[in-house]
């Protein structure tokens, strides 16, 4: 396998991960931002009042984009894991 090849494919799987994992990561920052602010307001420094919100939006987030990271994956394995594989 030539190193261009090489490289280039690992440059699109790794591209692929932040694009999949974007959504993710925005929601438990914005959801831990948030939770935080409102401790601070209210000197409320409970543990369990920063996880199971911030696990909350994270597991909604990733029901509702399961859909696409399947399409992403499924697609970059399709057209160009697989090729790379039977040698095309």
């Amino acid at each position: 396998m030539d190193d261009l090849i090489f490289y280039d494919t690992l440059r699109q799987a790794l591209w692929i991960s932040v694009v999949i994992s974007t959504p993710i990561l925005v929601v438990a920052l914005l959801a831990g931002v948030s939770i935080g602010l409102v401790q601070a307001l209210t000197s409320i420094q409970e543990m369990t009042l920063t996880f199971v919100p911030k696990l909350g939006a994270i597991l909604i987030v990733f029901w509702m984009t399961m859909g696409f990271m399947t399409e992403t994956l499924s697609a970059f394995f399709v057209d160009r894991i697989i090729p790379l594989i039977g040698g095309l």
